[in-house]
């Protein structure tokens, strides 16, 4: 996802966190936080990718009048076209934050989409699996870099069964 203008409130730090059930105070208790080592609010690890909502192309993200792929199979009544062996679905299968700093209320992020690495393991009983890396680097207002993460997908990639 690439996200222009993701700024970060406080509000949605306390939001997130409580939506992930991560009640330490430092995400929402101003005074809390001015006594540990940072010294303000942050927010969690996995907030900046809350980014995603900020981006109205991000192809998880519903959109009002488009049928919508959501969680759980054919959740919404899109139907897949059935593979012919030359490729399965893929799915998440690692995501890795590097820190160069904390997010704090008051930041404006911008992301910045780089492809990663790609490779191939063979499965014992799936086939070729084809991993890709994709790389978000979040910068904020003054361009520096505040975070580096690291998505890794895999898909399948089964032979044509001989008929």
């Amino acid at each position: 996802m690439a996200t222009d203008r993701f700024p970060v409130e406080g509000t949605h730090i306390m939001m997130f966190a409580r939506s992930v059930a991560d009640d330490n105070q430092i995400y929402y208790d101003e005074n809390y936080a001015k006594t540990t080592e940072v010294g303000h609010i942050i927010a969690p690890p996995t907030f900046a990718q809350s980014s995603a909502q900020f981006d109205p192309n991000y192809f998880l993200r519903p959109k009002v009048g488009q049928p919508w792929f959501g969680s759980g199979k054919e959740a919404t009544g899109i139907k897949r076209e059935p593979s012919s062996g030359g490729g399965g679905g893929g799915l998440h299968a690692e995501q890795h934050f590097e820190y160069h700093r904390h997010i704090k209320p008051g930041d404006v992020l911008k992301a910045v989409v780089k492809p990663g690495k790609a490779w191939e393991k063979e499965g014992k009983r799936s086939g070729k699996l084809v991993f890709t890396e994709t790389v978000t680097e979040y910068y904020d207002q003054t361009g520096e870099l505040v975070i580096t993460a690291r998505g890794v997908g895999v898909r399948t990639e089964r032979p044509v069964d001989a008929k």
